[in-house]
């Protein structure tokens, strides 16, 4: 057992920190596409919510898309109310570090969006990517209705049996119903925009989806 490694867990509602009524300050318009971070946003758009790891790189991959009317970072998934980047880091708001995309589905539909999702990280590993170790890089997809469950189950699915079939594992990533969702520090917003040699480590990892 010396050299066994024990995966972080996720704190339960009764262990999280106690967070705080008011919001955190964050940016108003994106850094690049000079839209609204905030709702409200236009007629017949959709939002996903994901979590593929730090989330300075996942915003990034999304802000490129074609029908993508703007992108933000926050954090979702847990119990703190209104979390600080600080808290997040330590395991114990249960919150997820997180990429919201505000899509039109007449552009880009869905699957449009969680292609990129499952080729940019590796949802086979559990509690991490990479080197950044903790619950709040976890895999996760956040969604906002059942027909959002639906496609995002498919798409598990989906991307598991071109995984097996190249010989890689089992896929670790959650659906789970989107809750509170708390917008992040301003400074996270766009942050590879704002700092084009930023740390990343998202890029093609596995198997086209």
């Amino acid at each position: 057992m010396l050299f066994s490694r024990r995966d972080p867990e996720l704190v339960g509602a009764d262990e999280a920190l106690p967070g705080r009524s008011t919001p955190l300050e964050t940016a108003s318009t994106h850094h690049v596409k000079g839209t609204s971070l905030t709702p409200p946003w236009p007629d017949g758009h959709e939002l996903l919510v994901v979590g593929m790891g730090c989330f300075w790189g996942a915003e990034r991959i999304f802000w490129t898309l074609p029908g993508v009317h703007t992108t933000f970072v926050g954090y979702a998934g847990g119990h703190t109310p209104n979390p600080t980047y600080e808290e997040v880091c330590s395991g114990r708001t249960a919150h997820a570090e997180i990429a919201g995309v505000v899509f039109d589905p007449a552009v880009i539909d869905l699957d449009g969006l969680l292609g990129p999702f499952w080729e940019n990280h590796d949802p086979t590993q559990v509690m991490r990517q990479g080197n950044d170790v903790g619950t709040q890089y976890r895999s996760i997809i956040l969604v906002t209705d059942d027909e959002q469950a639906a496609a995002a189950e498919a798409s598990r699915a989906r991307y598991q049996t071109k995984l097996r079939e190249n010989g890689f594992g089992q896929i670790a990533t959650t659906i789970e119903p989107l809750g509170e969702l708390y917008w992040a520090e301003g400074y996270h917003q766009q942050y590879l925009s704002k700092n084009p040699g930023g740390y990343c480590n998202h890029g093609f990892c596995q198997v086209g989806y």
